[in-house]
């Protein structure tokens, strides 16, 4: 079993810098509105960014072994936060937008099912507490 650990530490008022087993850090904040200095990524905007970064990574390491070339990739997720406190994600929506001239649609929606189905963790974590909706979208030149 694999092991992660990350080191949160308190750096002024609302704000927060936690590491990364890597040896990376980022900064957390909440917005002047909350209390905070609007100086970070939100906590909870950041697990959508971990969402993206997830699945992203596996669509890129797939690409070249499926044959694709893209001229760009972006990947928006949004997520829908419930009324009530506490306040968490009960719907997200990821948007895969993919940029090129003639587009392999067959070949990159099924980079994106893999992604989704089988490798990336962080969506299997998001489906156990929200509804997950994907779309594709093909931006071709």
């Amino acid at each position: 079993m694999t092991n992660n650990k990350v080191k949160t530490i308190w750096k002024k008022n609302m704000q927060f810098e936690s590491d990364n087993p890597s040896g990376h850090k980022v900064l957390m904040d909440t917005s002047v509105a909350n209390g905070g200095d609007g100086e970070g990524l939100s906590p909870k905007a950041m697990m959508l960014s971990s969402l993206a970064g997830c699945s992203g990574l596996d669509v890129v390491s797939l690409l070249p072994k499926m044959r694709v070339s893209l001229d760009d990739f972006m990947i928006e997720v949004t997520g829908n936060l419930t009324e009530e406190h506490p306040k968490f994600y009960d719907k997200v929506f990821v948007d895969y937008h993919f940029y090129g001239t003639n587009l392999p649609e067959d070949k990159l929606h099924k980079i994106v099912a893999l992604s989704v189905e089988k490798y990336c963790g962080v969506m299997e974590m998001f489906r156990q507490f929200a509804a997950v909706e994907i779309a594709v979208h093909f931006h071709n030149n």
